[in-house]
């Protein structure tokens, strides 16, 4: 499977980039800076240089013409406000939209756990993060493709365990980013959790059967 993965760079992108290169796939990272595709590159990560804020979504369909599915697990990562609207939210609308012009109908969108920071005073920019994730849930919903959101508790750098806690509503919890990038190679495999909005935080059932079952395996 050839996948495209914009946010290539990412804590997430880059851990999927990885998984899906040792099971024999071809992931194609979509990075915004040149110094960005060493370490992608020397990890078997096909690299392509589009910025999402000044690439047009016709020319990223050209790019994205022999893909299976994408992957957007892009973010601004707290840059600002301008930067999230126009990062999270017009550039998921601008890659949905170039997915539709190229035909490639698999797209898997990297969100955010609703209940995430609600045990503390929120920031403004936190509150417009999260607005403007669930405005690029709704703007995604609306098109043709066949589409997974995943939203995953909040994101730690511990070692995955392979194990997680997947369904339509959960209580709010933690997981590992190297968990989400497994579930999200996982989900890759089943096209039947098309239309699904799931939920994922840290658990005890392995990560293979939990999005199994989520396909009506």
């Amino acid at each position: 499977m050839k996948v495209a993965i914009i946010g290539a760079n990412g804590k997430v992108g880059s851990k999927l980039g990885r998984i899906l290169v040792d099971r024999g796939d071809e992931p194609v990272g979509f990075i915004r800076k040149a110094e960005q595709a060493g370490q992608l590159e020397a990890q078997g990560i096909q690299t392509v240089l589009a910025d999402l804020i000044e690439t047009s979504a016709e020319d990223f369909s050209r790019l994205l013409k022999s893909c299976d599915a994408v992957v957007f697990s892009a973010g601004a990562g707290g840059a600002g406000e301008e930067l999230t609207t126009a990062i999270d939210g017009a550039g998921l609308v601008k890659i949905a939209k170039a997915a539709e012009l190229a035909g490639v109908s698999r797209f898997l969108l990297v969100s955010a756990f609703p209940d995430a920071g609600r045990d503390k005073e929120p920031a403004a920019s936190f509150e417009h993060y999260m607005k403007i994730k669930r405005q690029s849930e709704v703007d995604l919903v609306k098109t043709g493709l066949d589409w997974t959101i995943l939203r995953p508790g909040t994101l730690t750098d511990q070692a995955g365990t392979g194990t997680v806690n997947l369904g339509y509503t959960l209580m709010y919890d933690t997981i590992s980013r190297e968990d989400v990038a497994a579930v999200l190679a996982e989900l890759l495999q089943y096209p039947e959790t098309a239309g699904q909005i799931l939920e994922v935080v840290r658990g005890q059932e392995a990560i293979g059967l939990a999005v199994k079952t989520k396909a009506g395996k």
